[in-house]
């Protein structure tokens, strides 16, 4: 058991920290494939650095490390209650030293375990089979892209591609429609897992199943198999792009599976994933424990390192934009000067606030001014070194649009001028922007490594009976990077882009499939 600990141990760092072989591969064509100065390959730039990064740092390549699932597949009279024992004392070592952040929730009370492990927590799915070794496959699928899952009951009406049948081209509008409306909030570029059939449970596990198989690889069903080509060529020309800033590649990988189903029910289920896809996999001897085997490391490796002089030439091509560095606290007449599409470089005190605080902040007083002040929407992962001061492993942003019912009326109340995430937000903030004065800045989602070593210090925290990742961290920032998505002057790229791919998502209204 001991062996198998540090085997499990070793497996859950890595998928963490390194992303494996085939999802490099997919996303150096993307890069590949931008224009020079645009947004989308700014954000590539970032992407490819924030992977060199938590390389070198064996640092989570993402704050949020979602949920643990492992999918296991073990020969027959194999212990599974001592594999799962082990299984959570890596998670919650892991955990500790800071690979992992802190996610399991008590769904009742709002209490953070502390160490990953909690009713349900982490996911174990064994099935037995009959060869000698095990198979240990595990995902860590952060909350963002987790919330942009979406399930269709057949037949129904899509916004865009009018009525989806009972038949390959009602399944066709189903995968596109859920591309469309994951926009940037689940950190696109990024994979999909499609189950098709089923009951509501199954055809989300068939979903997140097909998310286990290699980017490259060809289904055996060739129905299947043209259903996949044909959405990863045309999803491509929606126009949401990388952080749905717009540009060429919106869709990393397209995975699609089929079950029976009963007659009166015909799900297609959905799983989304992000561009940060940690996935790995190993195969086990059961008598020693063991590694074997790496999974998903076949092929052409990719050496960002050698792509350096060309992400700096992307990120340093200013064609579309203009660079503006702000200082904390910012006026209104600054925030009035900036506009959609601007880049800004931030410096000083920037506070993080994510569900809890917000919550908070609606029913009682700020622990601090925030008046001319910015709240970035981040739940970091944060360790303490050997003299107890807090240290930043990962700190990039959460998907805004939680916070939607709240940040307008928050902004007012303390008198904040900018609000940093990723994804955008609604109507509500957009108006509270132009009355109020203020900006939403857009980081890039997944970069946590970047945007980690922008945090010259911690300052303080507040409110950390929240736990972590929902405490008010006071981070000392400098050269933090975002991009202007909404303006005080009414402005959204984010709605320019919704509805500039939703006109585009028209185009694929006629049958394909017959």
């Amino acid at each position: 058991m001991e062996k198998l600990y540090e085997s499990m141990y070793q497996l859950i760092v890595e998928t963490s920290t390194k992303l494996p072989k085939d999802v490099r591969r997919a996303i150096l064509k993307a890069k590949q494939r931008e224009n020079a100065g645009t947004r989308a390959a700014m954000s590539l730039a970032t992407i490819t650095e924030n992977i060199k990064m938590a390389d070198e740092n064996v640092s989570p390549i993402c704050q949020d490390t979602g949920l643990p699932t492992f999918k296991i597949k073990v020969p027959v009279g194999i212990n599974q209650i001592q594999i799962k024992e082990t299984i959570k004392k890596a998670i919650a070592q892991a955990t500790k030293d800071g690979k992992l952040r802190p996610n399991s929730v008590d769904s009742l009370t709002g209490e953070n375990s502390g160490d990953n492990l909690g009713e349900g927590l982490p996911v174990v799915k064994f099935e037995q089979w009959e060869k000698d070794y095990m198979d240990v496959r595990l995902i860590l699928k952060g909350g963002g892209c987790e919330n942009k899952n979406i399930q269709y009951s057949l037949p129904c009406e899509l916004e865009g591609l009018g009525r989806a049948g009972r038949d390959l081209d009602g399944i066709r509008k189903c995968i596109l429609h859920a591309v469309y409306q994951a926009q940037g909030q689940g950190c696109s570029a990024g994979f999909i897992g499609v189950g098709i059939g089923g009951d509501r449970s199954s055809g989300y596990d068939l979903a997140k199943e097909q998310l286990f198989r290699e980017v490259d690889d060809v289904n055996p069903n060739e129905e299947l198999r043209q259903l996949e080509e044909y959405i990863m060529e045309n999803a491509n020309k929606l126009g949401i792009g990388t952080m749905g800033f717009g540009g060429e590649t919106t869709l990393l990988g397209c995975k699609v599976g089929a079950m029976h189903r009963i007659p009166a029910s015909f799900f297609v289920s959905v799983a989304y994933n992000c561009w940060a896809f940690r996935r790995l996999g190993v195969h086990i001897d059961p008598n020693t424990g063991e590694i074997i085997k790496w999974l998903y490391q076949d092929g052409e490796d990719v050496d960002f390192q050698e792509n350096a002089a060309q992400e700096e030439h992307l990120a340093s091509t200013d064609s579309e934009r203009r660079v503006i560095t702000l200082q904390a606290p910012i006026t209104e007449e600054q925030i009035r000067e900036l506009k959609v599409g601007d880049v800004v470089r931030i410096n000083g005190i920037i506070y993080t606030g994510r569900d809890a605080i917000h919550k908070y902040l609606m029913d009682h007083d700020a622990p601090v001014d925030l008046n001319g002040q910015i709240i970035y929407h981040c739940g970091p992962v944060m360790l303490k070194d050997e003299n107890g001061n807090w240290e930043v492993k990962a700190a990039g942003p959460t998907t805004s649009i939680r916070e939607e019912p709240y940040q307008g009326d928050i902004m007012k109340k303390f008198g904040i001028r900018a609000v940093m995430g990723k994804g955008g937000m609604g109507q509500k903030t957009l108006q509270a922007l132009k009355e109020h004065g203020g900006v939403y800045l857009n980081a890039i989602g997944g970069a946590a490594q970047y945007y980690a070593d922008c945090i010259e210090a911690v300052e303080g925290v507040d409110l950390l009976e929240f736990g972590i990742p929902e405490a008010m961290w006071h981070l000392r920032v400098k050269d933090f990077t975002a991009v202007v998505t909404m303006d005080s002057h009414g402005n959204s790229l984010h709605e320019d882009i919704e509805k500039s791919s939703l006109e585009k998502l028209s185009q694929f209204k006629e049958p394909v499939f017959s």
